[in-house]
């Protein structure tokens, strides 16, 4: 008698189950605990309507706020004079009609009012900006 020399083929394949099970289990786990990761303090936050902003390589107006609540334009003259905020928002609007992706920055002082930083930004956004960001210091080390 002769033996069938029938030989099984190796399957190529990789079995993704046990992979999915611990995709599964990773994906409950992040679920759980995401929530108990976000930390602050309650606070009743300002409503302001805004959009995400963009990345820009021109330069920057940049609009400044005193903690006398304030306001000054540099439009890159070196002049920095204190206007009212209809004022700054025509001229940023004059400029951002002739240059629509220049970004806006906001130097505000540190006892400046949450809300009225909140109130500038939406301003420029509303006034055309593409995009309006907040500039700070670097902390120092001691």
């Amino acid at each position: 008698m002769k033996a069938s020399k029938h030989k099984r083929r190796l399957v190529a394949e990789i079995n993704v189950v046990p992979y999915i099970d611990v995709m599964l289990v990773l994906l409950i786990v992040f679920m759980v605990t995401a929530p108990l990761l976000m930390q602050g303090v309650k606070v009743e936050l300002p409503n302001a309507p805004s959009a995400p902003l963009g990345k820009n390589d021109r330069d920057p107006l940049i609009v400044s706020i005193k903690a006398d609540g304030t306001f000054y334009l540099d439009l890159g003259n070196g002049r920095n004079m204190e206007e009212p905020l209809t004022s700054i928002i025509k001229k940023v609007k004059k400029v951002l009609r002739q240059e629509p992706k220049t970004s806006v920055l906001v130097w505000g002082d540190a006892s400046v009012r949450y809300g009225s930083v909140v109130r500038l930004m939406s301003d420029l956004q509303n006034a055309g900006a593409p995009s309006v960001g907040l500039v700070t210091e670097p902390l120092r080390k001691n």
